[in-house]
């Protein structure tokens, strides 16, 4: 009973403090980059089409975007966390753009959290991602994970994978075990799509080709390059064999773009999410395959400078960029931007399969 409580207060404790640092700027990956820099897209001089006649929209896991953007999961369980999930929700679906919440197993554990995580009243219309640990997800029923995603009335469930975050986290997870298992339960018994998405490492090729066999048909490739999850925890690490395994693992992982052309060929649909900063990104995210791209700290940057309207504000940047660039490239569409002509530098061009 102790430790359970224990837990309890650990988990609202860690949100805190993963919310603070990731608003600031020495959680960031030191010389690793997400390897956007090495996409170089084709100025198109003749585009012969109206800025105006650019189509932006994407149908993803159900719904449809006017862009493909995603404000990525980020955060909940603290007071705080509610304010942000709710203003920033309500921005993605003025915006007609997707949200994702941050991991309910903070939600599970303390279910007087919950209503940090319920944004709907916010945002009915928006695309709702819900989030939950793979290593949390093998030891829960699916029943009572898909009380969770009713709760939030979620459109998908993101099943997230982070082992390189456990094993630097003072407290976190060791056994990984049974992962695959795990995703084939999910998607055989859930009544929404789940998508596997790494957090902040990356996904390789041959991660990708097992969980697409289980069915899964969405991957967020959450790839290296903007905020490093092992740095957080190594400024939040108090034991000194746990701060010096943090550091030396600071910058391990793919680069989001080269998870990206990693999973070429392979069927799914990917989103981009780490290291995404820009619309620039986006585009470039799209010109390597993915179906849209997600960002979090500069979203909660933005927030913490401006509230809602400074989100807002932000937002509709990118999507302006976006649709420019994809003017600039000859894309009438989506689709148009994913074959659009690019060259890659050769940091990312070993990366090719």
């Amino acid at each position: 009973m102790l430790r359970a409580m224990a837990d309890r207060l650990d988990i609202s404790q860690r949100k805190k403090d993963h919310l603070a640092l990731c608003a600031g700027d020495n959680v960031n990956f030191r010389e690793k980059t997400s390897l956007f820099e090495q996409v170089e897209l084709i100025h198109n001089a003749l585009p012969e089409m109206h800025a105006d006649a650019v189509d932006s929209h994407i149908d993803l896991l159900g719904k449809r975007l006017a862009a493909p953007i995603i404000v990525a999961a980020m955060t909940g369980g603290t007071d705080e966390a509610a304010q942000i999930n709710q203003d920033l929700a309500r921005a993605a679906n003025t915006l007609g753009l997707g949200f994702g919440l941050g991991s309910q197993r903070a939600m599970f554990v303390r279910p007087h959290t919950a209503w940090t995580f319920k944004v709907r009243e916010q945002a009915p219309d928006v695309l709702l991602l819900g989030n939950l640990g793979l290593v949390q997800a093998r030891t829960m029923s699916s029943a009572q994970i898909i009380e969770l995603c009713r709760e939030t009335g979620s459109d998908a469930l993101c099943i997230h994978l982070n082992p390189a975050m456990e094993i630097v986290q003072p407290g976190g997870d060791r056994d990984f075990s049974s992962g695959l298992d795990t995703i084939r339960r999910l998607v055989a018994e859930l009544p929404i799509p789940i998508v596997v998405k790494e957090t902040g490492c990356g996904l390789s090729r041959g991660v990708a080709s097992l969980i697409k066999a289980c069915g899964v048909h969405h991957v967020d490739v959450s790839g290296s390059g903007g905020t490093s999850w092992v740095a957080v925890e190594a400024h939040r690490a108090v034991d000194e064999t746990e701060r010096l395994l943090a550091d030396e693992l600071w910058d391990w992982g793919i680069p989001t773009a080269a998870s990206l052309v990693q999973l070429q060929g392979l069927g799914l649909q990917a989103i981009a999410t780490g290291g995404v900063r820009s619309g620039t990104d986006i585009a470039k995210a799209l010109a390597l395959g993915a179906v849209a791209g997600g960002l979090a700290a500069p979203v909660l940057k933005a927030h913490r400078a401006g509230g809602y309207d400074g989100a807002l504000a932000f937002l509709q940047r990118l999507i302006h960029t976006v649709r420019s660039i994809m003017l600039l490239t000859g894309s009438r569409d989506v689709a148009a931007m994913q074959r659009a002509p690019r060259i890659l530098g050769p940091a990312l061009a070993r990366w090719v399969p």
